[in-house]
C-alpha cells in the first residue's frame, strides 16, 4: 500500500458534510481539518497495483461539496 494525502477545498459552510461523506467511504486512514488553502486534510493508502488517479477518482473525487483537490505522493517514509 502507497500512502497519499489529498487536500480538498470545500465550498464554504459544507467543509463538515464534505467529511461526513469522506469517511461514509471507508477510504482515508485519517482525515483532518486544516487551515489555510485547504480544509481537510487526508491519509490515504493506495494499493500498489492501482492507478493513484482512478482510485482517488472513483472512491472520493465525486463527493458534493468539494471544490478543488491537491494530491501529494510520498515516496519514502524516513
Amino acid at each position: 500500500m502507497r500512502p497519499v494525502f489529498v487536500q480538498f477545498r470545500c465550498t464554504p459552510g459544507k467543509t463538515y458534510e464534505v467529511a461526513d461523506a469522506i469517511y461514509d467511504r471507508e477510504v482515508v486512514s485519517e482525515l483532518y481539518s486544516t487551515s489555510g488553502e485547504y480544509d481537510l486534510l487526508a491519509k490515504v493508502y493506495v494499493p500498489e497495483d492501482q492507478d493513484v488517479g482512478h482510485y482517488l477518482s472513483e472512491r472520493l473525487f465525486d463527493i458534493p461539496g468539494i471544490n478543488r483537490t491537491l494530491t501529494t505522493m510520498t515516496f519514502r517514509a524516513f
